[in-house]
């Protein structure tokens, strides 16, 4: 995994991962002997969610996976050690899960990074708990033949929760990571997420360091985000500008402008809820 100084360059695929502090539990088809791979021109999918006292919303991004129309998905669930009812309803549904683990981490990017590791698919979707699939023929819709081979990421622009739409674009920075799937591979060449206290934004820094690989925007939304997940403290909104500066020459003056305009921030929020 992931150290809190620096990405962790290699890093191997398992099945099982060793068994961590206060483990709950694991499941799931992997576990009674199933794995999935990769067919010619049928990709395996690994989606991934990490969750953590998710009893409210977890149900329906699980259904959102596994009543996909596309056939050759993987479903990872990483569970942080919930106290609510979130493992009853992971074990509800233990023979649509190719794997799943409860156990202490060290933070979301720590359990994303789990999830990394136990995945076997060329394609990697992170959904997350109160985030789905826009609707059933997701995946069927957004893999088609041409361009699967012609990308590194697939995204698309991202419907909230309340129904406006955020339009994604890399040349902006504008990236929601339930809306996107990428190469596992990535992950060999860059690194896993930096897992360190106070660092929100890992996932967005990835982005950065892969923004000059093939990105291909596709027309059919991926994802229904849940707004509730977006973050809007002034550590996360100075790591988001600091990794601008660093990447997309974002001058010294737009910096200072964009930490002016922060005390508004949450008012601007408000215009998208």
């Amino acid at each position: 995994m992931a150290d809190e100084h620096s990405l962790e360059k290699k890093f191997e695929s398992v099945l099982f991962l060793p068994e961590g502090e206060n483990r709950q539990g694991e499941g799931g088809l992997r576990t009674k002997g199933l794995l999935k791979k990769t067919y010619e021109n049928k990709p395996l999918i690994s989606v991934i969610t990490v969750v953590y006292n998710g009893e409210r919303h977890l149900e329906e991004t699980i259904q959102s996976v596994i009543n996909q129309t596309y056939d050759n998905v993987e479903y990872i669930i990483i569970d942080g050690g919930s106290t609510d009812g979130t493992l009853d309803i992971i074990k509800k549904y233990e023979d649509k899960i190719d794997y799943w683990v409860s156990e202490k981490d060290n933070g979301i990017y720590d359990a994303m990074n789990k999830g990394i590791c136990l995945s076997f698919g060329e394609w990697i979707n992170f959904m997350n708990v109160g985030d789905k699939f826009y609707d059933k023929n997701t995946l069927k819709s957004t893999f088609q033949k041409n361009i699967i081979y012609q990308a590194d990421f697939i995204y698309s622009d991202t419907i909230f929760s309340n129904g406006k739409t955020f339009v994604c674009d890399i040349k902006k920075s504008r990236i929601i990571h339930q809306s996107l799937f990428y190469k596992k591979y990535l992950h060999k060449e860059f690194g896993l997420y930096v897992v360190a206290k106070g660092v929100t934004i890992s996932d967005y820094l990835f982005f950065m360091l892969s923004k000059n690989k093939k990105w291909v925007k596709v027309n059919n939304p991926i994802a229904i985000f849940d707004l509730g997940g977006i973050s809007s403290n002034l550590n996360h909104f100075k790591q988001k500008i600091a990794v601008d500066l660093m990447f997309n020459n974002c001058s010294r003056l737009r910096a200072s402008l964009l930490l002016l305009i922060h005390p508004y921030y949450n008012r601007i929020k408000r215009f998208f809820q």
